[in-house]
């Protein structure tokens, strides 16, 4: 992360986004040491402070991003028409042969997009194929550290390919593929957790505000022992968990048919679910769910615009808030949603939890979807002293333009912020009362080397992985097929799931 703004910072005059308030007004904020001290209107300035004149902004707390995948920057834009399961098989493609310069590149342009886009803080789910590595890792955390963000980072692990994972689809195809996809099992269960253990305990970027976590990347990709010793590593080493967890139909209902019971049901008999616990997706959760998640002190991070994508669902976005669960929200991964834009995130929760019902009295208000993206998203990562613009809180601020089209005329600041703004008003952003976006320029990275240096490992990958990208286009009929029809079959179980009835 970059350094703090050492001394005494008084800004001045800026409009403050405050729910509790239709329109937001003038306030001054006290900055010390990168913390917030004071914040109200006329504060008087300290001696020798600096002065930001904050007239005509509108000046909100970092957005939080509670799940992204910053190996998906290097694909964006690669697939359209893919269901989750698609994008699972084509990732050896998409995602395959990369080079530590590539796992930091990659991660450096998630980053700074966020960042452009008035986000300052994410839970970063990265991927390093076959295992993940001290080094990977490390470089992912160096990008962060270097763009100026704060970052919670979990290696993505599994140990069962998607063919074995979902039943029946291995088995599905020819029997040449099926041979193929033999070869392509993950290693022994153990080896990755040694190799997690050995990137956890090297870790030293805490102090930067740059954490790591573990993430098994969806219950039925992992064996029991492996849900196990991911739960033990997090305990080990004080960490959080972040699973993809009833994301899609077919995972739902793979759960229910390998265990009898949900996903989330028989990670919290394993002993997972607990207050450092993140669901991702969360769109086929039952009430039963979410009333255990709610109750171990959990978080679901909802990614509207991946949902939509790949045509999972529709997250019961106003139930969860009813029941009293944390919800964040995220961007998912530039290759399954395309941006890292939470202002677009935003908008998009807030209008899918419209169209799920009729009747407005069952959506989610404006000031519940800002929560979400600030202090909801916030909690999910862990994190106590960001999502807010209040004494004793980190100074992570963004600086909106209200000469910008988008504010004329300013009528409701927080329903324009997730309705109307897309990230095209930012002006400034600070992080630890530092500006590291001024005057819409990134200052903490190159932006016309990054480009070039994109190009080129595009370039190369594409090369490296055509025969990949060949497996994936014999692969595409079968796991178009298939898993549609797995979806549509129907389970007798104790609690009807997934509007599947015996």
């Amino acid at each position: 992360m970059a350094e703090i703004e050492p001394g005494v910072t008084l800004i001045r005059g800026g409009r403050l986004a405050d729910p509790a308030k239709r329109r937001a007004e003038p306030t001054d904020i006290l900055i010390e040491d990168g913390v917030i001290r004071a914040v109200g209107a006329g504060l008087a300035a300290p001696e020798g402070a600096r002065i930001v004149d904050a007239g005509g902004f509108l000046l909100h707390p970092g957005l939080v991003n509670a799940h992204t995948h910053g190996h998906g920057a290097l694909a964006r834009g690669m697939g359209d028409r893919w269901t989750l399961e698609l994008l699972l098989a084509a990732a050896p493609w998409i995602g395959g042969g990369r080079a530590l310069q590539d796992k930091k590149l990659s991660a450096q342009i998630n980053a700074a997009e966020m960042l452009m886009k008035g986000c300052t803080a994410a839970y970063d789910l990265y991927a390093e194929v076959p295992l993940p590595t001290a080094e990977g890792l490390d470089a992912v955390a160096e990008a962060y550290a270097g763009i100026g963000m704060r970052a919670v980072i979990a290696p993505m692990v599994a140990d069962t390919t998607v063919y074995d994972a979902i039943p029946g689809l291995r088995d599905a195809l020819p029997e040449d593929l099926r041979a193929t996809v033999d070869g392509m099992r993950l290693p022994h269960y153990q080896k990755t957790l040694d190799a997690m253990r050995g990137a956890l305990a090297s870790w030293r970027w805490a102090s930067k505000d740059i954490r790591a976590a573990v993430a098994p990347t969806i219950p039925h990709h992992c064996s029991d022992a492996f849900l196990c010793g991911c739960r033990d590593l997090a305990r080990d080493f004080g960490v959080g968990l972040h699973s993809h967890v009833g994301e899609s139909k077919v995972q739902a209902l793979t759960g229910i048919r390998r265990y009898g019971k949900t996903l989330l049901a028989h990670m919290d008999a394993l002993g997972l679910v607990g207050a450092e616990f993140t669901a991702a997706h969360g769109i086929w959760l039952d009430d039963d769910d979410l009333k255990r998640l709610r109750d171990a002190g959990g978080a679901v991070a909802h990614n509207p615009g991946s949902n939509m994508k790949l045509g999972n669902g529709m997250f019961p976005l106003r139930r969860a808030l009813d029941l009293g669960v944390t919800v964040g929200i995220g961007t998912d991964g530039a290759s399954s949603s395309d941006h890292q834009n939470m202002y677009e995130a935003m908008r998009a929760a807030s209008v899918m939890s419209k169209v799920r019902t009729p009747d407005p009295r069952a959506w989610a208000s404006v000031e519940e979807v800002y929560a979400a993206a600030t202090r909801g998203s916030a909690r999910a990562l862990g994190f106590k002293d960001i999502g807010a613009i209040a004494p004793g809180m980190k100074a992570d601020i963004v600086f909106l333009d209200l000469g910008s089209i988008n504010w004329i005329p300013h009528h409701w600041s927080v329903n324009q912020m997730v309705h109307v703004e897309d990230g095209s008003s930012l002006r400034h952003v600070m992080i630890g009362g530092r500006f590291v976006v001024k005057d819409r320029r990134l200052l903490t990275i190159d932006l016309a080397k990054l480009a070039l240096e994109a190009e080129a490992a595009v370039e190369r990958l594409e090369a490296l992985n055509a025969e990949r990208k060949g497996l994936f286009e014999r692969l595409a009929p079968v796991v178009a097929s298939f898993c549609p029809a797995f979806a549509a079959q129907r389970y007798h179980v104790r609690r009807y799931l997934c509007d599947a009835p015996d």
